[in-house]
């Protein structure tokens, strides 16, 4: 929060103090007030502080109306006289400062100011910053009415836990409509580019197999039909990405295969592709089951891809395959250097790669999008995965596929 914001919050909440000080029939009597009472009583002065202050909150609130400024503010403070007044037991007082306070309604008035104020332009700094004024008003204004003894303690205690749990709930909704609408746009977008690319790609391969092209041109259309796969994958892990994260999960077709026919055949593709490594195979025990061919093909070449980006570049990558009564376990090692500690909790989420001691990318840069949908795939096929990373023993990802749904 800005000086200059400081200082007109400041200077409103003075002159409240000062009016309530001058209300006829105070001067000699006891000036002391339930919270919950006060704020009832002076609902309307403190949604005026809360519009008062919003308004200042630029440029976002340039273009609202008074009405729009003070948005849900009453149903904010009715929750918290009615929290402030309900029973409370030690056991539920511990739920609610721990966030396990189940939600009084599916939408929350809390809610609906975040999705209005996020709609509005505000940033989360902004919104934040209202419940700070509104929590340090209420406080400053009732001050001014009453003494505190030990049941005024306990009252600001439930005020504060009050304002938490709106806070909590305004914030947790303001970041799920922002990962959504940002999900939705790369959904849209992506989507969206498949058809153009669609035609770049088909063309530049039409142009090469209809030949008569001189060796400059055969080049150029090469290198463009190359360099639109490369979107093309791009696009399809951006789409599996926004489908993971609408809570959709990845489509997942099972039929029967074998998983040691697929490790064979992405292997030797990852050979030509990488003509200089050594990709070692080991397949053991009974390897058949039903599973979505695709996507394990996605596992394979996303696991295997990775290794060879961030290994040392004269060291060999071992893909093992073992087949259990329950499961077939699919281990892909490499040797280079380890993962960090701090980066192994976050090494499966979307647009994380691992860096150098230098902090530099490994060459064969990415969205960072490949070990996520791994996960994802993993996932859905009720499996799991995780990874081991030290100096001595290397890097091993594995990943255990149940034999069947």
């Amino acid at each position: 929060m800005g000086e200059s914001v400081k200082n007109k919050f400041a200077e409103s909440v003075s002159v409240l103090h000062d009016q309530e000080k001058q209300k006829p029939g105070r001067a000699g009597q006891d000036n002391r007030i339930r919270l919950a009472d006060f704020i009832h009583e002076n609902t309307e002065q403190i949604v005026s502080e809360w519009s008062t202050f919003a308004r200042t909150l630029t440029p976002a609130a340039n273009h609202m109306t008074p009405l729009a400024l003070r948005d849900h503010i009453q149903e904010i403070l009715t929750f918290i006289v009615n929290d402030i007044k309900s029973p409370e037991t030690s056991l539920e007082q511990i739920e609610k400062s721990q966030g396990g306070k189940e939600k009084s309604s599916a939408t929350t008035a809390a809610e609906t100011h975040a999705a209005l104020r996020l709609a509005g332009g505000f940033d989360i700094d902004q919104m934040v910053s209202e419940y700070r004024a509104l929590r340090a008003s209420v406080i400053k204004l009732w001050s001014a009415h009453t003494e505190m003894n030990n049941v005024d303690v306990i009252d600001l205690t439930r005020f504060n836990e009050s304002i938490d749990q709106e806070l909590a709930e305004s914030v947790s909704h303001y970041t799920k409509k922002v990962s959504y609408s940002k999900d939705l746009l790369m959904g849209i977008l992506s989507h969206d580019l498949r058809t153009p690319l669609g035609a770049i790609s088909m063309s530049s391969q039409l142009m090469l197999n209809m030949g008569g092209l001189g060796e400059r041109q055969t080049l150029l259309a090469k290198q463009i039909f190359d360099s639109a796969f490369r979107i093309t994958a791009i696009i399809n892990d951006l789409l599996d990405v926004t489908r993971a994260r609408f809570g959709s999960g990845l489509p997942v077709i099972r039929t029967p295969m074998d998983m040691g026919f697929i490790a064979k055949q992405l292997v030797d593709e990852m050979r030509v592709a990488n003509p200089t490594r050594t990709i070692n195979l080991e397949v053991s025990g009974e390897v058949k089951g039903e599973w979505d061919k695709a996507r394990i093909g996605q596992v394979f070449s996303n696991l295997i891809g990775n290794a060879i980006q961030y290994s040392f570049k004269d060291s060999p990558i071992a893909v093992t395959i073992k087949g259990t009564p329950e499961e077939v376990i699919l281990f892909v090692h490499n040797r280079g250097i380890p993962i960090p500690p701090e980066k192994i909790g976050t090494i499966f989420d979307s647009l994380t790669r691992a860096v150098t001691d230098e902090g530099d990318h490994p060459e064969a840069v990415n969205l960072g999008l490949g070990l996520y949908i791994t996960q994802e795939i993993v996932d859905s096929h009720g499996g799991t995965i995780d990874v081991i990373s030290t100096e001595d023993d290397g890097t091993t990802f594995t990943a255990r596929f149940p034999r069947a749904a």
